[in-house]
């Protein structure tokens, strides 16, 4: 009898101990399948274009995303590539953490970001009056050797209406001798065209309908009056990368010297 108890107890711990593995087993392939299952992610990308700002942070639903200060002209992540955020409305806020005599408002706003998507959002106007706007990277790897490129215009020049001559550029191709974008609106950001890669193009920007490139000011360090430049970027693709050249900084800002300086510079977004 004492035999038989005996058995009865050790089966039922050999049952329970079954059981407690099978509920184990299945609470490993649920945590795997959460931290493995990437489909609801949406790809994201930041430049800082707002002139004056020096130490911008970004946050999405109160999590920061850029480890280190991000200053006017740069992008997070700094190398050609992006951060994932879970797909859906999100709540981002941008602020600067630095002491200035310009404090930088801070920006809080939502974004609903679709499943494996990719995003550039946009900082810019100035520290007093900061802006955003986020736009979609219609990130598509060519079948050939070609990259693509895109416009995107983020001058500040205020008081200038939509549609003025000093609101709308084009760009013009050295390699191509011929404008590649065109009538691009103040904040527009163009689509990506293809482009052939390995191969080093100058890039020179126009008001629309102009054949002049504008230019900026060199003053001279030995005697005046100092030279004028052709406002340029120059870039030599890599094949299947995606690129954005945009203008930024003050309009009015013509002198090399300005901290806000007019200028044409350009990233990789994949």
């Amino acid at each position: 009898m004492k035999f038989y108890k005996i058995s009865i107890i050790s089966l039922g711990a050999v049952a329970l101990s079954f059981l407690y593995m099978s509920c184990y087993k299945s609470n490993i392939k649920m945590v795997s399948a959460a931290n493995t299952d990437f489909t609801s992610k949406a790809l994201v990308q930041v430049y800082n274009g707002t002139l004056l700002s020096l130490r911008n942070y970004v946050y999405v639903d109160g999590n920061a995303v850029t480890g280190a200060p991000l200053v006017y002209g740069a992008t997070f992540p700094s190398t050609p590539a992006n951060f994932s955020a879970t797909s859906g409305i999100r709540a981002f806020l941008i602020r600067d953490t630095s002491s200035t005599i310009l404090t930088q408002p801070i920006m809080s706003f939502s974004e609903s970001l679709a499943p494996n998507k990719y995003y550039t959002l946009f900082m810019y106007d100035t520290v007093t009056t900061p802006k955003q706007k986020i736009v979609t990277n219609d990130i598509i790897i060519p079948a050939d050797t070609t990259a693509r490129l895109r416009f995107a215009n983020f001058i500040y020049n205020p008081g200038v209406p939509a549609g003025s001559s000093l609101s709308s550029f084009d760009i013009f191709s050295v390699k191509r001798s011929a404008n590649i974008f065109t009538n691009v609106q103040l904040t527009d950001v163009t689509g990506y065209i293809p482009y052939a890669s390995a191969l080093t193009d100058t890039f020179y920007i126009r008001t629309t309908g102009s054949t002049t490139n504008l230019q900026n000011f060199v003053p001279s360090t030995t005697s005046p009056p100092g030279v004028f430049v052709n406002i340029q970027a120059i870039l030599t693709p890599t094949q299947k990368r995606s690129y954005t050249l945009i203008f930024r900084g003050g309009y009015r800002a013509t002198v090399t010297t300005n901290s806000t300086l007019r200028a044409l510079s350009i990233f990789s977004n994949n």
